[in-house]
């Protein structure tokens, strides 16, 4: 339990999660190298990756949340778009520190708790998000958040105030303050992050694209 806790932590002081979709497991694999110089120190490899659980592998084994702060080995290597228990059991043994989910899905929460691993799960409803709370999760992913403005984390901790909330789709440089003003625990960030690397074949793209939103993320923490 207390690794659960640990990871939750990291993850929340992160404030940034790399979302990333890419068409082979070594492409996913750049993308996270270079979102790790960027700054970003939370990897979220989407199952819809061909060859996920091998990214996965091989990024868990180059970085670790219990590496020194510090050093360039830092970061905690998650998986998303989980939609199962097994799925969500595969990524664990592959090395994934936390797990992802699109939806609210009680047996992979139960799946994840049984192992001490955190799990986001999506939710767009106060049902759905209480529901979460009640199965022991720790922050509940708005998914997704393009359907929302900021103000919805308000609302939101109204009759749940100790509901941790990561919205992820929607957000970008432009809104990050927002939601973060807003009381959201951190941020994904998905196609924002990557677009312009894939189109162009530049990576280091994505490292410059990084290190903006983390700079947007502690400027609006500091405000």
């Amino acid at each position: 339990m207390l690794n659960k806790l640990r990871v939750t932590a990291a993850v929340a002081e992160a404030g940034v999660v790399a979302v990333l979709r890419a068409d082979s497991a070594e492409e996913v694999v750049r993308m996270a190298r270079h979102a790790v110089k960027g700054g970003i120190k939370a990897i979220e490899i989407t199952m819809t990756v061909p060859g996920a659980l091998r990214a996965i592998e091989q990024l868990a084994a180059e970085y670790s949340s219990k590496a020194d702060p510090a050093s360039d080995k830092h970061a905690i290597i998650g998986v998303g778009t989980v939609l199962d228990p097994e799925t969500a059991r595969a990524a664990i043994l592959a090395g994934a520190e936390f797990v992802v989910a699109p939806a609210f899905n009680p047996d992979t929460i139960k799946l994840c708790n049984r192992y001490a691993v955190p799990i986001l799960p999506g939710a767009m409803t106060i049902h759905e998000i209480q529901s979460a709370l009640e199965l022991g999760v720790d922050i509940v992913k708005l998914f997704p958040g393009s359907v929302y403005e900021p103000s919805v984390i308000s609302a939101i901790k109204g009759p749940l105030p100790q509901a941790n909330v990561m919205p992820t789709g929607g957000v970008s440089l432009g809104n990050l303050r927002e939601w973060v003003k807003a009381g959201a625990v951190a941020v994904g960030i998905g196609g924002d992050l990557t677009k312009e690397a894939v189109k162009t074949g530049d990576f280091s793209l994505i490292e410059r694209q990084a290190a903006a939103y983390v700079q947007a993320y502690r400027d609006a923490k500091a405000q």
